[in-house]
């Protein structure tokens, strides 16, 4: 059987989308997913979406992580908005259903995807660390030369910590970048390195803030190893976060075949 899929990338952040309104896919295959993911042996990415029919919503996203747990993705969101432009599915705004809940998208004039996230309603200040959940757990910290910074060992070893080993986080390095921030992310069910993480950009923007760095009130522009977004909030008086959306490009890349 062949099944057709898409590929896109978000800030290099790439994944598989697969049109999957008439069922072609067994979302309960996680053996495929993995297959599918992996890099030499399979199409390779950071993560494979299924595109579902869902009533009252233009469409349903079931993301998978490359290891096959399923979880929130801030890239992979904007990129199936505009894989479904590319269906006819929807013009230039979206509202759809994921693991998170509802959320809502738009396709700006620039062909960016800006989509909205759910409040963030705490932020954890511990000793030299933030943690909070943009739709993901992320754990993150301030860094000197964050270029230079071993990500995969440090962040490793923060993900898989008593703390974090049983449910995981995602792990992010930061540094102040003249009226923004750099950000890189170790990102649990990839196990490794991003070149960029939509919920960890967004984790970025509102800790930048919290921590009186980022540029304006209401938005920061996050550097990433894949390219640069911007994340635009409503900071509370409580500290909390509200109306937040993440904008940035989403890339179709190509389409092929495969059988499976």
């Amino acid at each position: 059987m062949k099944i057709t899929f898409y590929k896109y990338q978000g800030t290099g952040n790439d994944f598989i989308l697969i049109d999957n309104r008439q069922n072609v896919f067994d979302v309960k295959n996680i053996d495929l997913v993995q297959k599918l993911c992996k890099r030499k042996f399979g199409i390779g990415s950071d993560g494979l979406m299924l595109l579902q029919n869902k009533a009252g919503y233009d469409f349903e996203m079931i993301f998978f992580n490359p290891d096959g747990s399923k979880s929130l993705c801030g890239n992979g969101s904007r990129c199936i908005v505009a894989f479904a432009n590319l269906l006819g599915i929807i013009k230039n705004k979206a509202r759809f259903t994921t693991f998170d809940g509802e959320h809502s998208a738009e396709i700006l004039q620039n062909g960016d995807v800006s989509l909205k996230m759910n409040d963030v309603k705490s932020i954890e200040n511990g000793n030299g660390f933030y943690f909070l959940n943009t739709g993901s757990p992320h754990y993150c910290s301030f860094v000197t030369d964050v270029k230079q910074h071993d990500v995969f060992s440090e962040g490793k070893k923060i993900r898989n910590s008593e703390r974090f080993k049983t449910e995981g986080t995602n792990v992010n390095f930061l540094e102040k970048n003249d009226n923004s921030v750099f950000v890189r992310t170790y990102e649990r069910g990839v196990e490794n390195e991003t070149l960029s993480c939509g919920t960890g950009v967004t984790a970025a923007g509102l800790v930048a803030s919290l921590a009186g760095i980022s540029s304006a009130d209401n938005f920061c522009n996050v550097k990433t190893l894949g390219g640069n977004l911007k994340v635009k909030f409503k900071k509370n008086t409580d500290n909390s976060f509200s109306d937040i959306w993440l904008e940035g490009p989403a890339t179709f890349v190509f389409k092929g075949e495969i059988e499976i």
